[in-house]
């Protein structure tokens, strides 16, 4: 057995390795090109996943891509499912971070803390605070209780926040795809921790942003086309919600000239929240050693993709 693995997470992955499995370590994308024809298994994404789709197309003896990235929409779905790929994802390995981030953004928009830094910045000292919102007691709503989702309501409600989680079924006790719509009145918080689809493209748009609430942030920790950002850009201007936190938009990164950078009350993370850590690449390398030994077993493995759902 082969399989083609990132060099630079040869210190974390060789020792665990097992002796019949031979490893082919990649520098470059133009070297995982020339080494995935002879490969069973393969790790590609530390060179960007928008390449995986033409590397993936020379493997001709692939049976398991493996990625740590959770979100997965820059990959071929119909290539991998014709060939019979398995794919898994990094799903979980960056939640704590992006939860730190999201809720980062709730006390941010509550307290204004853009407003503070800049007042630091032009060192002024206010006798009022220029964000005097409160956690305690507000209601938020989690479209996508994934592993982030599930992270984020865990913080919440040591800050008191009256969390309603929503899924595609409504399982455990959240709403489902067809009854979210209906609460957006009810929440001072909109958190979008889902996955990018074809069925989520768009999911907040003009109707959405005039239901919620005129003092009511969107949160975005998911990615930017889930939001229809020129109905955004719109509602932000005319006031008709109290702001936005976003660290994914579209696109990425944004053009000097883009108007989300002047929207009013808008703050950009600009996709910082996943790379807000040190502990992935080891959380990645073992769960790709966990799938490795699974895959071999036949067992279950870990964060495996249904690539009709799309993730």
């Amino acid at each position: 057995m082969k399989i083609l693995v990132p060099a630079a997470l040869r210190d974390a992955l060789a020792p665990g390795l097992p002796d019949d499995v031979t490893a082919l370590w990649w520098h470059d994308l133009e070297e995982a090109k020339a080494l995935i024809p002879d490969v069973d298994a393969a790790w590609l994404d530390l060179g960007g996943v928008r390449a995986i789709p033409a590397i993936v197309a020379l493997g001709e003896r692939l049976q398991w891509l493996s990625t740590m990235a959770a979100g997965i929409e820059a990959l071929d779905h119909g290539q991998l499912r014709a060939r019979g790929i398995v794919l898994t994802n990094g799903s979980s390995l960056n939640s704590a971070a992006v939860a730190d981030y999201a809720l980062l953004g709730l006390l941010a928009a509550a307290k204004r803390y853009d407003a503070v830094v800049r007042l630091t910045d032009r060192q002024v000292w206010p006798q009022t605070s220029p964000g005097t919102g409160e956690l305690a007691g507000s209601r938020a709503l989690i479209i996508g209780m994934g592993h982030i989702g599930r992270d984020i309501a865990k913080r919440l409600a040591a800050f008191d926040v009256a969390v309603t989680g929503v899924t595609r079924s409504g399982r455990d006790g959240t709403l489902a795809a067809d009854q979210w719509r209906a609460t957006l009145g009810d929440h001072d918080w909109v958190i979008l921790a889902a996955p990018a689809t074809h069925e989520t493209q768009a999911l907040i748009g003009a109707a959405e942003l005039a239901a919620m609430k005129s003092t009511a942030w969107l949160v975005n920790i998911a990615r930017g086309d889930l939001i229809d950002q020129p109905a955004l850009i719109a509602a932000l201007e005319a006031g008709t919600i109290g702001g936005a936190f976003l660290d994914t938009v579209t696109p990425e990164p944004l053009p000097p000239e883009h108007p989300l950078w002047r929207a009013p009350n808008c703050l950009l993370s600009m996709h910082l929240s996943g790379r807000s850590q040190t502990s992935m690449r080891g959380a990645a390398a073992a769960l790709f050693l966990k799938n490795l030994a699974a895959w071999r077993a036949g067992t279950p493995m870990t964060n495996r993709v249904d690539l009709d759902a799309g993730y």
